[in-house]
């Protein structure tokens, strides 16, 4: 990747240019199929289109760890790792697991990031800038040992009432094999709390919540599989370790 890095650099602009005008916009032609890719250890692989509104371009694609400071020796491919895409067109994508011994969990989801950037063709002219607009969603690995189904996955999360440092806050657990994405998380009628965006597996998050009650109703979307948005509410039960299931509201 360091080789093309080269290539996506800004053509050109030097400190007397940067007080022009530019003669064009950076805009992305490019968009993707789907907004996250579900790898089952079963079927070895997934694939994702990537599809072309613009004038023809080069599309590199690569995956990268989602945990920090990883060296991103992942057992996946993603191919073709470079492809040039016509307009208008589009161009299947691959994402392939090689199976054997890959030292990822057997009995929990795996994320990880698929990125897909866009690199400018040169046009040729002066004073152009020329932007590489790289988009990124979610890729998870699901073993075929995992225990439990996604779908109830929001139905297992432990909700409670904590403090953090001597202030209120919102205990989230998540007890099960998946990771669940968060698009929103607040109380019911009232405030937006800080939303934890995903929990993995066996995670627990503590979330500030000043306006906080024992008894509040929490509202919360989560994404589904599908790139949508489901919503669900759960009750706090007061004086409880615990609060029952959430229900969706949906």
């Amino acid at each position: 990747m360091t080789s093309f890095a080269q290539i996506q650099r800004t053509v050109a602009c030097g400190l007397a240019a940067a007080t022009m005008l530019y003669g064009a916009c950076a805009q992305a032609s490019i968009s993707l199929s789907a907004t996250r890719v579900i790898v089952q250890e079963k079927k070895q692989e997934a694939s994702i289109s990537v599809r072309n509104s613009g004038t023809p371009v080069l599309v590199q694609a690569w995956l990268e760890s989602n945990t920090a400071n990883a060296t991103d020796d992942l057992p996946f491919a993603v191919t073709p790792p470079l492809a040039k895409v016509a307009a208008p067109g589009q161009q299947l994508m691959r994402v392939l697991y090689a199976g054997g011994n890959s030292g990822l969990p057997r009995d929990r989801e795996s994320a990880m990031w698929l990125n897909v950037q866009e690199i400018p063709q040169s046009t040729g002219g002066e004073n152009q800038l020329q932007i590489a607009v790289r988009q990124r969603i979610k890729v998870f690995f699901r073993p075929t040992a995992i225990v439990g189904v996604v779908a109830d996955a929001p139905g297992s999360l432990r909700w409670s009432v904590a403090q953090d440092a001597g202030r209120p806050a919102l205990k989230i657990t998540n007890p099960s094999m998946y990771h669940i994405s968060f698009a929103y998380l607040g109380i019911a009628g009232g405030k937006e709390l800080p939303t934890p965006e995903m929990i993995a597996p066996g995670e627990t998050r503590m979330l500030s919540a000043d306006d906080l009650e024992r008894n509040s109703k929490i509202a919360f979307k989560l994404i589904n599989d599908f790139g949508g948005v489901d919503a669900y509410e759960v009750q706090l039960s007061g004086d409880s370790a615990e609060s029952p299931a959430a229900v969706k509201t949906d």
